[in-house]
């Protein structure tokens, strides 16, 4: 199970929104490329980036910062917010993005995911962002009232290998993530399975790798890491118990 540290940009900056709430967004740091050596000083060789402007407004604001992180740090960036289009993924390919994330455009547009997935494959990652079982989409403001496993299988039908769920009620929150959910998901069978949210303590990691029938391939950890609650090398470190 890989460790992904979380950098959400919002005004160029590193910050940390409490259950998709975009009123509750707490500033960490002004240095987004610094925070991001940080954490390939501490081992990690991927980082989830989240655009939560071009989430919002549906057009990507940060890929200069995006390019700079790449370039500087050597890691592997996981991209989302704001990618609507092939052109938008391509150039975040051409960026050096490893992998793009769909989430509202995926929800909306299963053709896009199709013809994005024929040309780019497994750079290719869909989130699925929740609340209350069911999918959110445009910045986690509109529930779709579509079931969270309905659309990861119609996700997995189309040939996508990466799924990223996030349970927007403990995102933020430290208390623990959607391990329910999570387990359901991971039975889906060939496709890869990234946890977000709800990260507050190595206990959370730990319960993760346990899961069954299967661990997730990833677990993605945000706020937990700005707090100190969570210390990246020791979180990394369980994952090789």
């Amino acid at each position: 199970m890989e460790i992904i540290p979380a950098i959400d940009l919002r005004g160029g900056k590193c910050v940390r929104l409490q259950q998709g709430d975009a009123a509750r967004c707490t500033e960490y740091s002004g240095d987004p490329v610094g925070v991001a050596r940080g954490f390939r000083g501490a081992g990690a060789l991927w980082v989830h980036v989240v655009d939560l402007d071009g989430a919002f407004e549906g057009k990507r604001r940060h890929m200069e910062v995006v390019r700079a992180i790449i370039r500087e740090t050597g890691l592997q960036v996981e991209l989302g917010g704001g990618i609507r289009t092939l052109a938008d993924i391509r150039e975040c390919v051409e960026a050096g993005v490893k992998r793009v994330v769909l989430g509202t455009a995926a929800y909306r547009d299963t053709e896009l995911v199709v013809a994005a997935v024929k040309e780019y494959g497994g750079m290719v990652a869909v989130g699925i962002d929740a609340r209350g079982g069911r999918v959110a989409v445009g910045g986690w403001l509109e529930d779709t009232g579509t079931p969270v496993l309905a659309f990861a299988e119609r996700m997995a039908a189309t040939g996508v290998r990466t799924l990223i769920y996030t349970d927007i009620a403990v995102d933020g929150m430290l208390a623990g993530p959607d391990y329910t959910t999570l387990s359901a998901l991971c039975a889906l069978g060939d496709v890869g399975i990234i946890a977000s949210g709800g990260i507050g303590r190595l206990d959370h990691v730990r319960a993760l790798k346990a899961l069954k029938p299967r661990a997730p391939d990833g677990c993605i950890i945000g706020r937990a890491l700005y707090t100190g609650a969570v210390d990246l090398g020791a979180a990394i470190a369980v994952t090789r118990e």
